[in-house]
């Protein structure tokens, strides 16, 4: 008797074809955290100018009533918040539109504790600080930010040193705010640009083609407003730091 093709272990993934199977870090009745992988973007449904279009591919995989999200009862996915295409790491999901308005209200309130981790070029002369420079939209060029005393919006990041090794360090950053690339351009700022960052790096990383940057977001915690008790989401760093140490 021929066997039985597999069904995939949708309760710990999503697959969305051609291969692609993302990991569920994180389920409640009113929430997915996911890991999202290096390359897909959290662009509008319409927009057609990539096939990594993380939302349409999801909400896509719901309308066709694959496995996954019908074993779920699911009729609504959508994120909550926003990562670079070019960073990986935990991506927060809502099941429905009032779990979508009441966790994004509590990113806005700040109630949201994200732990990310950055591979850098240089050595900090400090072990911890905090970077407050103001960010806003580059006048110069289109979808890029930069530091703007003047006109940009309060930005607030703390950086504490976790490893240091020749030209490289590993550093953990708490994002206070969430301004746009605020990570990326405070670690700029303080000439210590990511590695693999082809917006904001060094000269060798803005030059190649294509480079895996070192930046993921590997802790989301919160006070859940539904079930009465704390959330602490992590996702594994063992692959990520393997790629850059």
């Amino acid at each position: 008797m021929a066997e039985r093709p597999r069904r995939p272990d949708t309760k710990k993934n999503i697959p969305l074809g051609d291969s692609v199977s993302i990991p569920i870090l994180y389920e409640d009745r009113s929430v997915i955290a996911i890991d999202k992988p290096v390359g897909w973007m959290l662009v509008p449904y319409n927009w057609d100018k990539t096939s990594r279009n993380l939302q349409l591919a999801i909400s896509s995989s719901i309308l066709g009533n694959e496995y996954w999200a019908r074993s779920r009862g699911l009729k609504f996915l959508k994120y909550v918040h926003r990562l670079d295409a070019e960073t990986s790491g935990i991506l927060l999901f809502a099941k429905s539109p009032g779990a979508l308005k009441t966790y994004a209200e509590m990113f806005e309130s700040r109630r949201m504790e994200k732990r990310y981790l950055a591979i850098v070029r240089g050595e900090p002369k400090k072990d911890e600080w905090t970077c407050d420079a103001p960010l806003g939209p580059d006048p110069q060029t289109f979808g890029r930010h930069h530091v703007d005393p003047k006109e940009g919006k309060p930005s607030k990041t703390h950086f504490k040193v976790l490893e240091r090794k020749p030209g490289l360090t590993l550093i953990e950053a708490r994002p206070i705010t969430g301004r746009t690339h605020q990570i990326r351009i405070h670690l700029t700022h303080a000439n210590l640009p990511i590695i693999g960052d082809r917006l904001y790096g060094a000269p060798e990383d803005r030059d190649r083609k294509t480079a895996l940057m070192g930046l993921r977001a590997v802790g989301l915690e919160y006070p859940d407003p539904f079930l009465r008790r704390r959330i602490r989401i992590q996702a594994p760093t063992e692959d990520f730091l393997a790629q850059f140490l």
